[in-house]
């Protein structure tokens, strides 16, 4: 039960942690993602980098990246790719962690109720006749299981959650980055940034 309690704090720790990151990483993420493709789309360079600019959320981080990437002369799709796999990097974090404990908490659970069966069956060789004492124990050993499917759930609960909004903030990345390519492919006569 200590390791279903611990379990069950670590996906409480983790449903918080991914919380606060992707409300900051989708915070206006959207409404910039329109303004910087329609900029863009006009061959309005200056304005798409002065979008992104005092924003905190991934898609003006990719937005800067790429502005830099072009000033500097380096390669553009190289450097949003480099974003993109750190952006896909933060995001993914500790998501693997929520599916073990999808399927360690029930098989926790499980061991916990055969402990529970054994200590019963133990008492019955003892007390030989009180049915009660050991149906006692056996429901008791059940909670184990109960416990453990219920961490199971919650986890699953909350990674399913987190794996759709990281779905969505990487399509939304990747649109980004065919929107800045294309751009940049107009302002520069279809010389493409594209790999």
């Amino acid at each position: 039960m200590y390791l279903l309690l611990m379990c069950s704090l670590t996906v409480a720790a983790i449903a918080i942690d991914r919380f606060l990151l992707y409300r900051r990483a989708a915070q206006g993420a959207q409404a910039l993602a329109a303004d910087v493709s329609t900029a863009l789309r006009g061959r309005r360079l200056a304005e798409a980098s002065a979008a992104a600019e005092g924003k905190d959320n991934m898609v003006a981080h990719l937005v800067r990246t790429a502005f830099d990437a072009r000033t500097a002369g380096e390669d553009v799709p190289m450097a949003l790719d480099a974003a993109y796999g750190d952006a896909a990097m933060h995001l993914r974090a500790r998501l693997s962690y929520l599916s073990m404990i999808v399927t360690l908490a029930p098989l926790l659970g499980l061991l916990g109720t055969i402990f529970g069966m054994i200590q019963s069956f133990s008492i019955f060789n003892l007390q030989a006749g009180q049915p009660m004492a050991i149906t006692g124990g056996i429901g008791e050993a059940l909670i184990a299981t109960a416990t453990g499917l219920f961490v199971a759930i919650f986890a699953l609960v909350v990674h399913t959650y987190y794996a759709q909004r990281m779905d969505a903030m990487l399509t939304l990345l990747e649109r980004t980055i065919n929107a800045l390519c294309a751009g940049f492919a107009a302002a520069d006569g279809g010389r493409s940034h594209a790999s």
